[in-house]
C-alpha cells in the first residue's frame, strides 16, 4: 500500500497500489478475533460516506459480525431451519426442487448481501424462457419468504426481491359446463358405481382430493351434512396415497346436501357394503370411495375414469377440477350471494371467489340491471 493515510474522522482509510481507496469498520472482538468491516472505492470521498453509513449501522447493532452466506447456502439454512416447520413434506419437496434446479444454479453462489432488484429480475426472465409464469410467481414467492427471514434475522438489511413484481399469470378463462351440459352430465353417470363421486363434485364443487379423501364418518347422512376435513394426495417422496389436513381453514367447511345429492350417496352406502362382503379382503373401512379391493383411489386413475366417462357421453371435453367451476357457475346462476358461494367452495378470500367467477353468468348481472331500472323507473 501507499504512504497515503486516512483523514481526521475518516477511519480506517488507504490507498491500494491499483489507484482505488479501502476503508475498514471496527466490529470488536468475536471469539477472540477482532473483527473488521472492509469496503473499497473508486474514491477517498465514497470510502468515507461509506464508513459514515456502515459505522451508523454497526451502532444501531444492525451489521452482522458473521461471514454473510451465499444466497444457496441461506436456502438451505431457511429450508431446514423455518420452512420444514412450517409446511408439508410434499411442499417442502417442492421448495428444494425450485433451489436445485433454478434458484441455486442462476444465484446460488451470489452472496446473500449482493443481489439487487436488477439481478431478480433478470432472473426471473430467463426462467421465463423454460417455465410458465406461474411457475416463476412460485419461484417468487420462495425466495421472498427466505430473505424475510434473512432481514429479520438481520443477516440482511433489506430484501431485493420485495422490490420486485413477479410476472403476471395470464388470465384463464374458465370454462364450465352449461346447464344442460351438467344435467347430461347427472344422466351419464346415473347408476354407475361411483355414481356419487360424480354428483359430489358438480353440485357441491368439491376438489378431486377432497371427494377422494372423504370418509364416512364426516357424512351424516340423517341429517344432511358432510364435513370437508381432509384430502387425498400423493406424497412427492414416497410416492404413497396420503390423507392430509385440507391445507387452510376455509377449505375446512361443512356442507348441506341437497336431497338428491343425499340419496346418491344412500345407494352408494348399501353398494358398498355388498362389495365389500363380497371381498375377500377390504383395505379401508372408512372411505366413502375405494377401489374394488377397498383401496384408496389413485387421482391418476380418477382422472383417466373421467376423461372416459365424458367420451362416451359424448360431452365436451373439460378439465376434472372444471365439474367445480361447474357448480360455482350453477349457484351463481340461481342468485347464490358471492359469500356463500366463497363458503361452500371453501375459498381463503371472497376476491378468489369474485375474480373466478365474476364473468361465468352474465345472466345473473343482466337480471340486476332489470331490477335497478324498475327501482328507479318503474311504476310506484
Amino acid at each position: 500500500m501507499t504512504g497515503k493515510r486516512r483523514g481526521h474522522g475518516e477511519g480506517s482509510i488507504y490507498q491500494l497500489p491499483d489507484g482505488r481507496w479501502r476503508g475498514a469498520v471496527d466490529l470488536g472482538w468475536l471469539n477472540g478475533k477482532r473483527r473488521r468491516k472492509y469496503v473499497t472505492r473508486k474514491t477517498r470521498a465514497d470510502v468515507a460516506k461509506a464508513l459514515l453509513e456502515l459505522t451508523a449501522l454497526a451502532e444501531a447493532g444492525k451489521l452482522s459480525t458473521e461471514r454473510v452466506p451465499t444466497l444457496a447456502q441461506w436456502m438451505e439454512i431457511y429450508l431446514a431451519e423455518v420452512a420444514s416447520a412450517k409446511v408439508r413434506p410434499s411442499t417442502l419437496h417442492r421448495y428444494r426442487e425450485e433451489v436445485e434446479h433454478h434458484i441455486g444454479p442462476l444465484l446460488g453462489r451470489i452472496r446473500l448481501d449482493k443481489p439487487t432488484p436488477a439481478h431478480i429480475t433478470a432472473f426471473y426472465r430467463d426462467r421465463l424462457t423454460v417455465l410458465s409464469a406461474g411457475s416463476v410467481r412460485r419461484l417468487h414467492a420462495n425466495l421472498r419468504r427466505a430473505l424475510n427471514i434473512a432481514v429479520r434475522w438481520q443477516v440482511i438489511h433489506t430484501n431485493p426481491v420485495s422490490l420486485v413484481d413477479p410476472p403476471p399469470v395470464p388470465h384463464t378463462e374458465v370454462k364450465p359446463y352449461s346447464l344442460a351440459e351438467a344435467r347430461a352430465f347427472l344422466k351419464a353417470v346415473q347408476g354407475l358405481r361411483l355414481e356419487a363421486r360424480w354428483v359430489l363434485a358438480i353440485a357441491l364443487g368439491l376438489r378431486q382430493g377432497e371427494v377422494l379423501g372423504l370418509r364416512w364418518e364426516d357424512v351424516n347422512l340423517d341429517a344432511g351434512t358432510l364435513r370437508v376435513v381432509a384430502q387425498l394426495r400423493r406424497d412427492a417422496d414416497t410416492g404413497h396415497l396420503e390423507r392430509v389436513e385440507t391445507k387452510t381453514a376455509r377449505s375446512r367447511r361443512t356442507l348441506p346436501l341437497p336431497e338428491s345429492v343425499r340419496a346418491a350417496l344412500l345407494r352408494h352406502r348399501e353398494r358398498q357394503a355388498a362389495e365389500r362382503l363380497d371381498a375377500d379382503a377390504w383395505t379401508d373401512p372408512a372411505l366413502v370411495f375405494t377401489t374394488r379391493a377397498g383401496t384408496p383411489i389413485h387421482p391418476r386413475n380418477d382422472y383417466r375414469s373421467f376423461r372416459e366417462l365424458i367420451r362416451q357421453a359424448g360431452l365436451r371435453q373439460v378439465r376434472i377440477h372444471d365439474l367445480r367451476h361447474t357448480a360455482a357457475s350453477v349457484l351463481i346462476a340461481q342468485g347464490v350471494p358471492a359469500r356463500v358461494v366463497m363458503e361452500i367452495l371453501g375459498h381463503s378470500q371472497i376476491s378468489v371467489t369474485l375474480n373466478t367467477y365474476g364473468h361465468v353468468a352474465p345472466e345473473v348481472s343482466r337480471e340486476a340491471a332489470d331490477r335497478v331500472n324498475a327501482a328507479l323507473w318503474g311504476d310506484g
